[in-house]
């Protein structure tokens, strides 16, 4: 499957915080920058953070429940290879970042099986990386 990179803006506050966790923390690579927003090479993408100010749903996160847990919405992320996925989860501990839903495996022995976690970025964005072991679950019903 040949996938063409997505575009994302996102809306951040704190624009030195959001650079340092999207930058340090994940250790993306950065690209162009302003003193307004910057991009990020993000597993391939395009995601951009752009200085804004503090938005309803960053302040005051919605959820909806998904196999027993309470999953922020809106939320954006990617589908990692498994053992990029671990290594992350690993990469995120290390850092001390607080998780919404700790990396744990979600449908287990169910159609759709997959490694999942949650967490917000210091703006109130939330995140969600996932994996599959067997990928051709990631669109089965």
């Amino acid at each position: 499957m040949s996938l063409s990179p997505f575009h994302l803006a996102i809306p951040v506050y704190d624009l030195n915080a959001a650079r340092h966790f999207y930058g340090h923390v994940f250790g993306l690579p950065e690209g162009r920058s302003s003193d307004h927003w910057v991009d990020f090479d993000f597993y391939g993408h395009q995601l951009v953070i752009h200085e804004h100010p503090k938005t309803p749903g960053q302040q005051d996160a919605h959820t909806n429940a998904v196999d027993g847990h309470n999953v922020p919405v809106p939320h954006f992320g990617i589908v990692l290879e498994w053992d990029q996925w671990e290594s992350l989860g690993e990469r995120l501990k290390a850092h001390d970042i607080e998780f919404v839903i700790e990396p744990y495996v979600r449908f287990k022995g169910e159609v759709g099986e997959q490694g999942t976690m949650f967490l917000f970025d210091p703006c109130g964005n939330a995140l969600e990386f996932k994996a599959f072991k067997d990928m051709s679950q990631l669109f089965a019903k």
